[in-house]
């Protein structure tokens, strides 16, 4: 999937064009496709698919809603956000996000998967998936914020390497992921 990230975002600089050539890819039964920017309503969509205990873990909090600022950060992909998107089944909903905003050679990270779809390894496809596009525009490790206890997300972490650099802020994880070759 490598083929989707543009020449232009190998760089850390700020340009801020989007990605125009769409591709799809599938694995084991499972479409991934970038998003495209600006895309709100896709990730809306997968927002209504996350229950409490979800939206909580992912964003450090009760989550009722997404402010239209939170929104606009979530739905844009330019030369330093990629995003993923992920459909199981023919199902026109999204089932899970997987995005990076590039930092350098690091990127920061964040996952989502639809609350009954959870355990079946959709999270650790898009992962994986997301690491090889990162790897392919030259970042070498992803740092991802893991909200208190979230097993499920360590286990996939652990999946892209199995040396990880965990630190603990404030009752938050601050977890690096270096990323192979």
């Amino acid at each position: 999937m490598s083929t989707r990230w543009p020449e232009w975002a190998k760089n850390a600089g700020p340009d801020r064009r989007s990605v125009t050539a769409m591709h799809a890819t599938h694995v084991s039964g499972i479409t991934i496709r970038p998003l495209r920017n600006g895309d709100a309503a896709t990730v809306v969509a997968l927002f209504d698919r996350l229950g409490e205990g979800a939206r909580a873990s992912r964003f450090c909090g009760a989550k009722p809603r997404l402010t239209d600022a939170e929104l606009d950060q979530l739905s844009r992909v330019d030369g330093n956000r990629h995003v993923l998107v992920a459909y199981v089944g023919g199902d026109a909903r999204p089932a899970g996000i997987a995005r990076l905003v590039r930092d350098g050679r690091s990127a920061e990270i964040a996952l989502s998967v639809a609350d009954e779809l959870r355990g079946r390894g959709l999270g650790t496809v898009l992962l994986e998936t997301l690491a090889a596009d990162a790897r392919a525009a030259g970042i070498t490790s992803f740092v991802a914020t893991v909200c208190g206890d979230n097993p499920s997300m360590l286990a996939i972490l652990r999946r892209l390497s199995a040396s990880l650099d965990i630190r603990w802020q404030r009752g938050e994880r601050e977890i690096v992921v270096p990323l192979g070759a």
